[in-house]
């Protein structure tokens, strides 16, 4: 993937272009449907994403908890967490995403404290809803 198309994603603003290509090269671009199933609540984690075309909605036992979309990230709490997906995430749109593995998702958050840290507080403020 392009690092160019990390530059404008909050969770990695103000990180230099060097971290940025790390990421790049953690990271895979992958195009879905609308009405795909990203994750589905219960499953084991496998990959974290980050939305940088489209739309999807959030949903826990049926009902809906939230829309993200361009910048937004999801799939960290249960890698985080070393646990079970907390919720649902179906493509109300078709998708263009950055996804990492859970390998290369714990090397980002090893290697760059600063987007670890940010991580952290969007699962600790997602698991309070």
């Amino acid at each position: 993937m392009d690092a160019k198309d990390l530059a404008n994603v909050p969770l990695f603003e103000g990180l230099s272009g060097h971290d940025l290509g790390m990421i790049a090269r953690w990271a895979d671009v992958v195009d879905v449907p609308a009405g795909y199933h990203l994750l589905n609540q219960g499953s084991f984690p496998h990959e974290f994403f980050v939305i940088l075309d489209g739309t999807v909605i959030v949903e826990r036992g049926g009902e809906p908890l939230a829309t993200l979309g361009i910048g937004d990230f999801f799939g960290e709490i249960a890698i985080v967490e070393d646990d079970r997906r907390t919720a649902t995430v179906v493509a109300e749109t078709p998708l263009r995403l950055a996804v990492m593995s859970t390998r290369e998702f714990d090397s980002m958050r090893a290697e760059l404290p600063l987007v670890e840290s940010r991580v952290l507080a969007a699962s600790e403020a997602r698991k309070k809803r």
